[in-house]
Formats: structure tokens, sequence, C-alpha cells
């Protein structure tokens, strides 16, 4: 005897097969349109277009404050040589709590005349110094919070040092780049393009500041809308989690010194901001998600591309000698950056971690780095 089908049975198969297929038919193209316009955070967008805007009109009022500041820079405080302005830049960081807008007030120094590109780029050195200061306050913050000394300190240690052995080698490749003319044939076009749109958008609220306050204030003024462009500019990152299978997919990644270069120079490069991408360490650390062996490498990478917003500035002002500055900064560090990663990492890296475990070993020694760090660019100015 054959079993007929019921209609009721036909209709759930039915049911069920249709059921079957929605699942496995993938998204149009039209849903994934909508799907990734709706995912876009226009608000951030628009935040960045305004970070974009101020930073030309901070650049524009910093430029023409310059020369009026040049007299009280020359007569103040003497920056007579390339320690002059590497110590300068180096306190100049610290009292602004960032490195980027003394960079930049450096290449409008260099284009009012008042430094030569060698002192410029010394300067430019300085303020890499005192950037790294901003990872260790973070760690003391930590620390008043009753976190472990050597855990929060230890990031902040490790980015001076390793900053500070960069710098070094970038000392003598960068001079001697500068020195040679090389990176002079090197240009990003003559800005007449980007000088048409800052006359047609910058030059009408910049002419407004001009008309009431002096030559020398919109220096200072340009400083303040810098400092302010540069916390907007964070804010247009995308947030960012971390889930637990996550960091257990990473975790053989971070042994790799190359992948842990290379992710710091794009975690710096999208952040515009190597504050930003050092400061991200500091509770990573504290979570045990990276370890201070791991990070070596990505702070050597993130002191590179670090110096994009820089070179964007040399590019908006239109001068070949501040481009060739920043491109001699960038490939100092580089160079003495890889030099390392691939003749005695290993070596380097044991040497480091025994300095930083030096210092957070006793009081004694945390107060003596600290003295250091104040006291050499004091030394510096007074050379």
């Amino acid at each position: 005897m054959t079993n007929e089908p019921h209609d009721s049975d036909l209709s759930t198969a039915a049911a069920a097969e249709s059921r079957e297929l929605s699942i496995v038919t993938p998204p149009s193209a039209t849903d994934n349109l909508r799907r990734t316009w709706q995912h876009i955070s226009w608000p951030k967008i628009g935040l960045f277009i305004l970070s974009l805007y101020l930073f030309i009109l901070a650049l524009t009022l910093m430029k023409d404050g310059a020369r009026g500041l040049a007299p009280l820079v020359q007569d103040r405080f003497s920056l007579n040589n390339a320690f002059n302005t590497m110590g300068f830049g180096w306190l100049f960081a610290y009292l602004v709590m960032s490195g980027s807008p003394v960079a930049a007030s450096a290449l409008t120094f260099l284009d009012a005349g008042i430094i030569t590109p060698v002192q410029t780029f010394t300067m430019i050195i300085g303020s890499r110094m005192g950037a790294s200061f901003i990872i260790l306050f973070i760690g003391f913050i930590y620390v008043l919070r009753g976190r472990n000394r050597s855990t929060s300190l230890s990031m902040g240690l490790l980015s001076f040092t390793v900053t500070g052995t960069l710098q070094i080698g970038s000392v003598i490749i960068g001079t001697l780049l500068l020195m040679s003319g090389w990176l002079g044939r090197f240009s990003f076009g003559d800005g007449a393009a980007l000088t048409s749109v800052t006359d047609l958008l910058i030059e009408p609220v910049s002419g407004l500041f001009k008309s009431f306050l002096p030559v020398w204030a919109l220096f200072l003024v340009g400083l303040g809308i810098i400092l302010v462009t540069f916390n907007l500019f964070d804010r247009c990152l995308p947030e960012m989690t971390i889930k637990e299978s996550q960091v257990g997919r990473m975790s053989r990644l971070v042994y790799n010194p190359m992948i842990m270069f290379l992710l710091g120079s794009a975690v710096t490069l999208v952040s515009m901001s190597v504050s930003v991408s050092l400061s991200i360490l500091v509770p990573l650390s504290h979570r045990g998600f990276v370890r201070r062996e791991n990070v070596i490498p990505y702070i050597m990478g993130a002191n590179i591309t670090t110096f994009i917003d820089t070179l964007l500035a040399a590019v908006l002002l239109n001068n070949h000698a501040a481009v060739s500055v920043v491109l001699a900064e960038m490939l100092g560090v580089a160079v003495s950056a890889m030099f390392i990663l691939l003749l005695f990492f290993r070596r380097y890296e044991r040497t480091s971690l025994r300095f930083v475990e030096w210092v957070t070993l006793k009081n004694v020694n945390l107060a003596l780095f600290m003295f250091g760090i104040f006291v050499i660019p004091v030394i510096l100015i007074l050379v």
C-alpha cells in the first residue's frame, strides 16, 4: 500500500526548501552596498573634514605669525646651533604634551628664516623625544591608581628608550642626507593647487584674525588651534573593541618582529599620532595581551609613520627645504630601525629590557632617570 503525501506535508517541505534557499542565497550587491552605507559614520567623516580644515588654518596662522615672532625667538632663546633647537623642541613638546605641533612649529620657523634646515631637523628630533614622555606620563597615572609600577611604566620607558636610540642613528644619517643635498631632488609639486585652495577657503578666516591681532599673536592662535586639531583627529578614529578570540588568533603574530613593526607603522599612519598608537599599549599590557619584548618593533614602526602629518605640513607650506628635512628624519629613523631589526635585534631587545628593569627596580633609579630627561634638554639649550 502506497502512502500518498498529504497537502500539509507538501507545504511543510516547500517551506523548509524555501528557508534553505534563503539561507544559501548570497546577498546581492545592493544589499552589501546598503549595509556598507549604514555602517559609515558620517559624523566622524564630517569631524575629519573639519579637523583637516582647522589643521590648514592653524598652519597658515603659524606661518604668518612666525615672521612676527622671529625677533622674540632669536633674542630670548638664542637658537644659534643644532643643539639649542633640539633642546628647545624637547622642552616645547613637554609643555604642549605633544610632538606634532612642535614639529609643525619648527617648519614654520624654517619658512620664516629663523632657523636653518639642520636646526629644524634637530628641533623635530627634540619634539619626538618630548612626545615619548606622554606615554610615560600615562604610566604614572596608572601607578597613582594603584597599579603595578613596573608594568605601568615599562611601556613609557621602552618608548623613550627605543625612540632615543633611533633618533641617535637618525641624527647621523639625516644630517648627512641634508648636507649632501641629495633630498633636494625630491618634490611633491609646486603646491600651486594647494595654494589656490588655501586662498579660497582659508584666507577669509585667517584674514579675520589678522585684522585684529598683532602678527606675533597669530602664531600662538595657530598653535592653540593645531592642538585642538590633533585631539579632533583622535576622535575621528573608529572605536576598536578587543575580543578574547581575536587576541587568541593574534597571539602568534606578536612574536614576529617584522609583523609588529608593520603593525606599529600602520596604526600610527591611520591615527596620525604616535601618542595614540603607543598609548594603546599601556592598557593592553595591563590586561596581558602584549608583553614588553613584543612591542619594541611596534614602537620602531610608529616612529617612522608619525611624521606623515609633519610631511603634510611641509607640503602645505610649499617649502622644498621643509620637505627635505622631514624626508631626512623619516629616512634616518627607517634606516636605523631596519639596521637593528635585521642585524642584532635580539641583543638590542635584551639590552632595552634590562635598562627598563633597572629604572623600575628602585626609586632612586627612577628619580635619576626623570632628572636626566629634564636636565638634558636644558643643557642642550645652554650649549
